[in-house]
């Protein structure tokens, strides 16, 4: 269905669709509705096809309806209601006590006698209200940055590396040494664990033994025998051929951006 806002996922007070053939009767239901704190908005329907188009066109959260129409009458009408993926709360609003059982039994909320009290369709916006709380959908949990801070033993004692003060990690065995501009902290962690988790956030691999920080490249440098080193304040980083491109890519897109300017300190 095209809706609206779901005032139950924001919490909003509720939108409701009030349906009655006969017109003084749908105008002071719809007064009453309206003059409810419980209620946002109300829109009237004279008939129950007025009705479907309506619910097809947007979201309520209740439909105030009553049973006696000529055509579709309201009990048809709840029953196709009952099928939406999403239906309304249904409120049966009508001048005969007989249709009490059968409205229920298609899964009403509650069924009102005209003439209907103002206290009376206030406990029940209240009802529809706390249904409506109670299935609104839990909100997304976000997502968990694990390590956005990497732990570090030393001495019996735990300490935290930031993931924006790393320059570059090296790999060493089953270790990874990550440098800052501090000094560097050996971590039990495969480099390829590490490069999972940095690789979306500004970390490239630019060699099989070398996570960096394009951020903290200052410069890019030849070594004495023809080799690419890129340039950070915690030293150089060994740039393999077939990384090199990558490398010059993302530092062009950095400096694009002004995240990168050469020879500046970091």
């Amino acid at each position: 269905m095209n809706g609206g806002v779901n005032t139950r996922a924001n919490g909003a007070r509720l939108r409701v669709l009030a349906v009655d053939d006969v017109a003084p009767a749908l105008a002071e239901l719809t007064r009453l509705l309206a003059a409810s704190r419980c209620v946002e908005e109300v829109v009237p329907a004279g008939d129950a096809l007025t009705a479907l188009k309506l619910l097809q066109a947007r979201r309520f959260d209740a439909a105030f309806l009553d049973i006696s129409m000529p055509g579709m009458d309201g009990l048809e009408l709840a029953s196709l209601l009952s099928r939406m993926t999403d239906p309304p709360e249904i409120v049966f609003v009508t001048a005969f006590e007989e249709h009490a059982v059968s409205a229920y039994g298609v899964g009403a909320l509650d069924y009102l006698l005209k003439p209907v009290a103002a206290e009376r369709l206030d406990a029940t916006l209240a009802r529809v209200l706390r249904v409506a709380r109670a299935t609104d959908p839990a909100p997304p949990v976000p997502a968990v940055d694990e390590l956005a801070a990497v732990s570090v033993e030393l001495g019996g004692r735990t300490r935290y590396v930031r993931r924006d003060d790393v320059r570059f990690a090296e790999a060493q065995g089953d270790y990874v040494r990550l440098h800052t501009r501090g000094g560097s902290h050996l971590v039990r962690m495969p480099i390829s664990r590490l490069e999972e988790h940095w690789s979306g956030v500004g970390y490239v691999r630019v060699h099989r033994s070398f996570l960096l920080a394009v951020h903290a490249v200052q410069e890019l440098r030849s070594d004495a025998g023809g080799g690419l080193l890129a340039h950070t304040d915690a030293g150089d980083v060994p740039v393999s051929r077939r990384h090199a491109r990558e490398l010059r890519e993302r530092l062009l897109e950095a400096a694009t951006r002004g995240d990168f300017s050469p020879g500046r300190p970091r």
